[in-house]
């Protein structure tokens, strides 16, 4: 029986991670993992020939990178709880807060891990708000006129996060703003975390003016160890969603083929950003074709238009490309939709499934 399912091919993947391992060596930094957008714990064993750290933003997520990646996490949340704080601690090597506030009640708590202020430079060029970090009226990081001209002893790090799937030259100009407003603190530390979105496994993105700017940076300030923590790159075009037509409908001359994953379930971000996936052997049209529809109970659990080269049958297979990045880890059970299963296709062209869900899934959330 077909079954809905996310499958990560292995050598795309390390395809992905020997270009950030080289960049990572040529431009002197360390580029980690960034759980919030690919967190497929099974997977670990290839990603530690190539990196060494991951980066958490809660209790779960720093559990997974101390007890399955094997390393503490470089952990940042834009609050921490009294409940929290200590187990974070424990799992992490490096702890940033996210305002003054949260340094003064945790830092004590926080002895022997290398503490940092997340900084807002007030300059982003994510045109999506639902993604820009430093829009105005943002709740992330501290800006410049609220940082004291002498640091807290006990802060070692700035993390900045300005980026969405951005090329080099976005992060050139915001570099520009980023010194301009900090740099007068940088004597003071002992490292910088420029964050996610550097889309550096995309084909278009300019890998040799990323490493010429962080040699430049490590001239101008060679005492600062360079972090990067992209999400995306690391799963960057590894992998689709596989789901199948279930039934095929039509209203007021709208054709809507329903299949067996969601929309707002296994693929948010198409409904949050909005943007539209790739879906393989079919063009994507404003007015014509089919809407592809998900299966929830949501009205608007729906994206179109579709045109296929020829008529979708039921049990025929749709294709959604590139769905390994932000979906694993944002996937619900709204309705009690059960995930897609979770298949690595290995080098040898063997399909693992690593991963099926059912009711007990399901039933155990409500525990």
């Amino acid at each position: 029986m077909a079954i809905p399912i996310y499958i990560i091919e292995e050598n795309k993947l390390r395809r992905n991670l020997t270009l950030i391992a080289d960049v990572a060596a040529k431009a002197d930094i360390e580029i980690i993992l960034a759980f919030k957008a690919f967190a497929l714990w099974k997977t670990f064993p290839i990603f530690r020939e190539y990196i060494h750290a991951t980066t958490a933003s809660s209790p779960s997520e720093a559990r997974l990178a101390y007890e399955e990646f094997g390393a503490p996490a470089h952990t940042f949340s834009p609050a921490y709880t009294d409940e929290e704080i200590d187990e974070i601690v424990c799992c992490s090597s490096h702890l940033t807060f996210n305002s003054l506030s949260q340094y003064e009640r945790f830092h004590q708590r926080a002895k022997g891990v290398s503490l940092g202020i997340r900084i807002n430079p007030e300059y982003s060029e994510v045109e999506t708000l639902l993604y820009n970090p430093c829009a105005p009226g943002t709740r992330f990081g501290v800006t410049a006129d609220k940082l004291p001209e002498q640091l807290p002893k006990d802060i070692e790090g700035f993390h900045c996060h300005c980026h969405c799937e951005s090329g080099a030259d976005v992060f050139q100009r915001t570099l520009v703003h980023i010194e301009e407003k900090f740099a007068k603190w940088f004597p003071q530390l002992k490292w910088i975390n420029f964050g996610g979105g550097h889309l550096m496994t995309r084909k278009d993105y300019d890998v040799e003016l990323l490493i010429s700017m962080m040699l430049d940076f490590h001239r101008r300030y060679p005492w600062l160890k360079v972090i990067l923590e992209p999400g995306s790159a690391f799963a960057w075009q590894t992998g689709p969603l596989v789901s199948h037509v279930v039934d095929i409908v039509e209203d007021k001359g709208i054709r809507t083929a329903i299949l067996d994953v969601s929309f707002t379930c296994h693929m948010p971000d198409c409904l949050e950003m909005p943007y539209f996936p790739e879906v393989r052997g079919a063009v994507h049209d404003d007015k014509e074709g089919y809407r592809l529809g998900g299966n929830s109970c949501l009205s608007g659990d729906f994206m179109g238009y579709w045109r296929f080269d020829h008529e979708l049958q039921v049990g025929e297979e749709v294709i959604f490309e590139d769905m390994i990045h932000y979906t694993t880890v944002k996937t619900t059970q709204f309705n009690g939709i059960s995930h897609p299963a979770i298949g690595m296709l290995h080098s040898d062209g063997k399909l693992e499934i690593l991963r099926e869900f059912g009711y007990s899934d399901y039933k155990n959330r409500m525990d």
